[in-house]
């Protein structure tokens, strides 16, 4: 009987050993992962950036605007959409806004809002001083360089349309014509 008392005692130790080694072992593993990490270059300015498929997000804002919500039509090859979102302000207004990175690797975002126009030039490009116009199509649309990005806007209706980003006057041009 003592015999089994033994066995018993090893299997327990086995066991515990069992279970330290398998912590071990994720922890080695965890560390080999975290190294790795840190080890691949990570590239800050978006090489590794993710298209994303706006097409039912822009689809269900449509539904829910209470203004023609406005998304591109036919954009030429080059150009990622990288985020979007539409929701409530705390003041209430419905902000859509759809970002991309051009061809050029900038920054260029569709932003619409029915909240005042001079509060959404404000929040959209800080610093906005007026910059001529560009005519795309058969609209006219001011033109605004602010302390970081430059914007084409437009008043649509019940909302004020503007694009916006780090990216040319000629690009944003590109995704403000592609508009529909």
């Amino acid at each position: 009987m003592g015999h089994h008392g033994r066995v018993a005692g090893n299997s327990s130790k086995r066991g515990r050993q069992t279970v330290r080694d398998m912590i071990l072992s994720m922890l080695a593993v965890g560390a080999v992962g975290a190294g790795a990490y840190v080890l691949i270059p990570h590239d800050t300015k978006g090489d590794r950036i993710l298209p994303i498929d706006y097409s039912s997000s822009l689809a269900s804002a449509r539904r829910a605007a209470p203004y023609q919500l406005l998304g591109p039509a036919d954009l030429p090859a080059g150009w990622k959409a990288t985020s979007v979102e539409y929701k409530k302000d705390p003041a209430g207004h419905a902000v859509w806004h759809l970002g991309f990175e051009t061809p050029s690797r900038q920054y260029a975002a569709i932003e619409q809002s029915d909240g005042a126009r001079a509060d959404v030039l404000k929040a959209t490009v800080p610093g906005g001083q007026a910059d001529g116009e560009s005519k795309l199509g058969a609209q006219d649309w001011q033109r605004l360089q602010g302390e970081r990005y430059r914007a084409l806007t437009v008043q649509t209706g019940k909302a004020t349309t503007v694009v916006t980003g780090t990216a040319s006057y000629d690009e944003l041009g590109v995704l403000a014509q592609s508009l529909k």
